[in-house]
């Protein structure tokens, strides 16, 4: 995770949510007030996003101390508490909503990949994530889901070239458009090709793709494609690819699932802050 480009997100949240200022508390509490609070799990989960959470509260005061209690990537059930918050009780208030949303949305996002990573663990399959992501929270979401056991597919367009179905339909075909790109692009860059049916699984055969993914296809037509493949190429599966379904695509025996599910569907893990003293 890129540290700067994680501050400027956090900053930006704050700003969202600051506006001119936080009129309850200033109005309530005197400033120069101390207090200790508690971040407390309410559900079973994984945590992720304490880095983040944490510059919530230092950029408004740069004094209050965060101490984790659960490493990243911990376990967590009812109850446990994630960390101690000590400082300017204007700060540790202030921050909260921004610190828990950070804190929640990366958490389930880690809780719900590690369920799926275990459900396929007996299988030689791995999760990977999509460009379905949160606008502008692209890299912390991902970031949540390699905490969460997962891998990460592109994080941009500028990452790999896949060759999607509108890109087929523009250039005239599978051989066209690997034809075209293979001319165009680095001898190292990767290219996958996405495909709906087995016919194009043949011609992304014998364009040379390097990846071919298959794109909603159902787990029967997903094992005569890999067996189609032989091992020639790697094979991702993708589309409409949840929880409910994943073991039936792992098994089919592809090489990556790919799950938007994972970022655009999973929901926030239950967390509360309550001050202590």
């Amino acid at each position: 995770m890129n540290t700067m480009r994680m501050r400027d997100t956090v900053r930006r949240a704050l700003d969202e949510d600051l506006g001119r200022g936080d009129i309850t508390t200033e109005a309530l509490i005197p400033a120069g007030v101390v207090t200790r609070a508690e971040i407390i799990s309410r559900s079973h989960g994984v945590l992720a996003g304490m880095e983040a959470a944490s510059n919530a509260y230092k950029m408004l005061d740069p004094d209050v101390v965060v101490e984790p209690l659960v490493p990243e990537g911990g376990r967590l059930k009812p109850g446990d508490r994630l960390a101690l918050i000590t400082g300017d009780t204007r700060a540790v208030l202030t921050a909260e909503r921004v610190a828990l949303n950070f804190l929640q949305r990366l958490s389930g996002i880690a809780s719900v990949t590690a369920k799926v990573v275990d459900a396929v663990k007996d299988l030689p399959v791995k999760i990977v994530d999509t460009r379905k992501t949160t606008p502008g929270l692209r890299m912390l979401e991902k970031y949540a889901v390699s905490v969460g056991g997962g891998f990460n597919h592109r994080f941009g367009l500028d990452d790999a070239v896949l060759i999607k179905e509108n890109h087929l339909r523009a250039a005239g075909g599978v051989l066209k458009a690997v034809e075209t790109v293979r001319r165009r692009v680095g001898p190292l860059v990767k290219i996958e090709v996405e495909t709906e049916n087995l016919d194009e699984v043949s011609q992304a055969l014998s364009a040379g793709a390097d990846i071919i993914m298959l794109d909603n296809m159902d787990p029967e037509t997903m094992k005569e494609a890999v067996s189609l493949v032989g091992r020639r190429a790697l094979v991702e599966a993708s589309g409409n690819i949840t929880p409910a379904n994943v073991v039936e695509a792992a098994a089919a025996g592809v090489d990556f699932i790919s799950l938007g599910w994972l970022t655009h569907s999973a929901p926030p893990l239950d967390l509360t802050q309550l001050l202590v003293a």
